[in-house]
């Protein structure tokens, strides 16, 4: 191409070529990025030009300036032509720096072999817990202990001031117990007791308390423990926790009888 070829940018811009230069600019401008870099400046400029009033340019503008000449030029930038080709001159640019970002990408790619992507550590989604209105803080269902199985039953003795959460799962074997204890000083020895519809009873449970005993002052942790028995739900009557002195005389702590 020759020097005139780089020279046409602002003509086409305002669309003063005839059809076959614009043509000839046009296979010119998809291989040139001096041209395209200079085209994308002139856009604004052209924008500006399609608002000025022809007629008062020409009187401003008579004792200097060829008014035929201004009066073609402005006539011409404001055609559709001007702005269909403005914009396939955007697309062709944009082409233009695609294609050479794509070049330069595969160039990289021959000369450097590159590593595979290195996986990075994933992390696990919080779990939520059910929704629901504020529990006992002794409740074991608080802190994480949802999946725990069975009907539960809360229960507070009035006298001894202990408080216990049991839950009740139905087994082929009969019932398993889990056992949630606070409010519960020491140090003594306890038992958890089934008390059956048919007025038998069985000790499924023993063990000691220590001297700051669980869920107090001391301790702040509650006692948590499980046990089973042989009774079926249906049948039970109550469970108790009882404590037993050193003499084997047993007297109730608390008492579950909503069962």
């Amino acid at each position: 191409m020759s020097r005139a070829d780089h020279m046409d940018v602002a003509a086409y811009a305002l669309g003063v070529l005839d059809a076959q230069d614009a043509e000839r600019f046009e296979e010119h401008l998809a291989t040139c990025w001096a041209c395209a870099a200079e085209l994308e400046t002139m856009v604004p400029v052209v924008g500006l030009l399609s608002g000025i009033d022809g007629e008062a340019m020409a009187a401003l503008e008579q004792t200097h300036t060829d008014p035929a000449l201004l009066d073609r030029t402005l006539m011409a930038v404001r055609r559709d032509r001007r702005r269909t080709r403005v914009r396939q001159l955007l697309a062709t640019a944009a082409a233009v720096v695609v294609f050479g970002g794509a070049s330069a990408a595969a160039a990289g790619m021959l000369g450097d072999d590159p590593a595979p992507p290195q996986a990075g550590p994933t992390q696990a989604a919080p779990s939520v817990a059910p929704s629901g209105e504020p529990g006992n803080p002794n409740d074991p269902g608080v802190g994480g202990k949802e999946d725990i199985e069975g009907d539960q039953h809360n229960a507070t003795d009035p006298g001894t001031g202990v408080q216990t959460t049991m839950w009740l799962a139905r087994k082929e074997y009969g019932t398993q117990i889990a056992v949630q204890l606070s409010r519960l000083p020491g140090p003594r020895t306890c038992r958890l007791v089934v008390v059956r519809k048919n007025a038998t009873s069985e000790v499924i449970s023993t063990w000691s308390v220590p001297v700051g005993g669980y869920g107090t002052n001391q301790n702040q942790l509650p006692l948590e423990l499980s046990a089973s028995t042989s009774a079926p739900v249906r049948d039970i009557d109550k469970l108790q926790v009882q404590s037993v002195d050193a003499n084997g005389v047993a007297s109730p702590l608390v008492t579950v009888d909503d069962i």
